[in-house]
């Protein structure tokens, strides 16, 4: 028995097919197929079910299936653990927000990349609950979110904050250049909100309900980029990130509107599995958190792009 022949199996059951399995693994569909005959031939016993289209398991095949993942899990740690950082070959499955891409992620991919030159990353971008689901359906290795979720089963370290402010087009919010505008008076507005499958929306939509407050009018926007543009537009007031958006505040596209009580920044963690974590994992995070600069708009070694 193989890890290559063990690699199969796993990636066919994880990616739902022998031809997803091949393209993961760098190879043809037919060495795919013949690994997990190996398999089947040194067992004496079919793993997949021939008679479905699908690719699905037998009994025998699920029973495989789980001491795979096991014996890979524990490869895995036995290079970290012993090899040497540069010569580690992993693929790292790293679920980030939106404004993590769009801020720091090149910084910390540059990290990666000087520590760990074999490790290949491979990233998703998705909203926060998403990410969140598919770290616990193991589809990811780790999530970098805002603090949005309290679940045992997975481990969370802050890495860093970010500091949002109520943004509108100039001279939509009448008296906002006069002085601060009460919540309560805020909320009669259309608000721009990112809704229950962001960490960030989730984290403001309880805020606020603590507060009594609830808007008259709003709109859910998921993609953050879309979300300025349309507050740009015109067509809202919305929460965003106060640092990161500054330019466009300077070139009057956009208006900060001071707010009472004023928004609370928002924790950023790097979550795992708690039974997954491994040295490249913890060594990863600990990167990330040396990186971690909401800031300013597409990072690079350190500088603005």
């Amino acid at each position: 028995m193989t890890f290559k022949q063990l690699e199969a199996l796993y990636w066919i059951v994880q990616l739902g097919g022998f031809g997803p399995a091949a393209h993961k693994l760098h190879t043809t569909q037919s060495a795919i197929s013949k690994r997990v005959q190996e398999l089947e031939q040194l067992f004496d016993t079919p793993l997949f079910d021939r008679s479905l289209r699908a690719a699905r398991l037998t009994e025998k095949g699920e029973e495989m299936f789980v001491i795979a993942r096991k014996l890979l899990r524990q490869r895995d740690a036995a290079v970290e653990q012993f090899g040497k950082p540069g010569v580690i070959e992993r693929r790292l499955r790293l679920g980030v927000t939106e404004l993590t891409a769009m801020t720091w992620l090149p910084r910390l991919v540059a990290l990666v990349r000087a520590h760990y030159p074999k490790v290949i990353l491979e990233p998703d971008v998705d909203g926060s609950l998403p990410l969140r689901d598919k770290l616990l359906a193991d589809e990811l290795d780790l999530v970098i979110v805002p603090d949005a979720f309290a679940d045992t089963r997975l481990a969370a370290t802050e890495i860093g904050r970010v500091g949002s402010a109520w943004m509108a087009q100039p001279g939509l919010v009448a008296g906002a250049a006069q002085g601060p505008v009460r919540l309560h008076e805020l909320a009669r507005h259309r608000m721009l909100v990112q809704g229950s499958s962001s960490g960030t929306g989730r984290i403001y939509d309880a805020w606020m309900a603590e507060r009594g407050v609830e808007p008259a009018d709003s709109i859910v926007v998921s993609n953050l980029v879309a979300l300025t543009g349309l507050t740009v537009s015109g067509l809202g007031v919305a929460y965003l990130p106060r640092e990161c958006l500054a330019p466009l505040v300077a070139a009057g596209m956009l208006e900060v509107i001071e707010v009472e009580p004023a928004l609370p920044p928002v924790p950023y963690v790097a979550m795992h599995k708690g039974e997954h974590r491994s040295a490249l994992v913890a060594s990863i995070v600990m990167l990330a958190q040396s990186c971690c600069d909401f800031s300013r708009a597409f990072q690079r070694d350190g500088a603005a792009a």
